[in-house]
């Protein structure tokens, strides 16, 4: 199996070991949107729904008496819109025993959508009578500025991986050994956009020298060719080279980027590794793998102008995604306008 076929069997057991603590009806529930749904959706419902059924055991009379697994899906039927919003304040800070948690507007936003799917499936199957999720309004969300890195913050990060600055001699010396890999991996996701994802799921074969392009398996599972230019392809030359030397550890021989323990990177350790490099560069940006992608996203658009291009290239599938995120550059480009057309020449 490649990388996303073995994430995929990963959340597979996963949710059937979460589907023992839910009620026995949420598996029909999982049953019923797996032709719609990927692994990791799925998921992160069983998660939020666990979340909601230990949430009403602890506060709801109906359904204090009796264990969650043992409730009927009549029971859902008690449920008012008024349980829902309460919880959904709840979540917005609660303690448990590993500390605090805090769920923002976002976080909030997606646990309503989970209820409202669970909700919306037993209630079109005329299996409950009531469906008091499609009452709740969902949270605002408030406008989140885009955060990316500059071009003068491009070319200092790229410095910066390749040279090593203002390290101390234990960093130095970890980083002679990684610098060559960090610089292609980084590059690579500047220069392409590609999700970190999608990134660690790359193996050796997926990378195309002649037509320069790289085969990833995009968020929905389809599969797409992706470009790439001189500097993304002088990178990765580089590294091939130092990785065709390591032996990998058995069923990671395929992976293109390895880690010290010559295993498949994994997406917190290229988190990790892009946090370490981008604070040395600007204090002020909290830089991501994902702000990498906005960045390139942004020198695109800036480029062509063509909004579809960028949607496509991102792997967005509806273009309002990107406009949503490219707004501010539209209104950049509107002033832009209000300059551009002379309408008598200057005296």
């Amino acid at each position: 199996m490649n990388y996303h076929d073995k994430k995929n069997a990963e959340n597979t057991l996963k949710l059937r070991e979460l589907s023992k603590t839910l009620p026995s009806f949420c598996r029909e529930f999982f049953l019923g949107i797996k032709d719609t749904t990927s692994t990791r959706t799925r998921l992160a419902y069983a998660y939020d729904l666990r979340m909601f059924f230990e949430y009403l055991h602890e506060n709801h009379p109906k359904f204090m008496n009796m264990e969650i697994t043992e409730y009927d899906i009549g029971l859902l039927d008690e449920v008012k819109a008024m349980d829902i919003t309460e919880y959904l304040d709840y979540v917005s800070y609660y303690e448990t025993e590993k500390g605090a948690v805090t769920n923002d507007e976002r976080g909030k936003q997606r646990k309503l959508a989970s209820l409202r799917s669970f909700y919306k499936f037993f209630f079109n199957l005329e299996k409950i009578e009531k469906n008091p999720a499609a009452l709740v309004q969902m949270p605002k969300l408030h406008k989140k500025e885009i955060i990316r890195l500059d071009p003068d913050e491009v070319a200092m990060l790229l410095d910066h991986v390749e040279n090593g600055d203002n390290m101390s001699k234990q960093q130095t010396r970890f980083h002679d050994k990684t610098k060559i890999r960090d610089l292609a991996l980084i590059t690579l996701l500047l220069g392409t956009g590609i999700r970190v994802s999608e990134c660690v799921g790359l193996d050796i074969k997926d990378v195309d020298f002649k037509n320069n392009g790289i085969l990833i398996r995009r968020k929905g599972g389809y599969e797409a060719v992706v470009y790439f230019g001189e500097e993304v392809e002088k990178a990765l030359q580089s590294y091939l080279k130092e990785r065709r030397a390591i032996i990998p550890e058995s069923g990671h021989e395929d992976a293109l980027f390895l880690s010290m323990q010559n295993k498949r990177l994994s997406v917190r350790a290229v988190e990790k590794l892009v946090k370490k490099y981008a604070s040395a560069v600007t204090s002020l940006k909290k830089i991501t793998p994902h702000k990498l992608r906005s960045t390139y996203g942004t020198s695109l658009y800036r480029e062509t102008g063509d909004i579809y291009l960028v949607a496509d290239v991102l792997g967005h599938s509806d273009v309002n995604t990107t406009k949503k995120h490219y707004a501010a550059l539209e209104d950049d480009r509107r002033r832009m306008a209000a300059s551009a057309v002379k309408l008598r020449e200057d005296q």
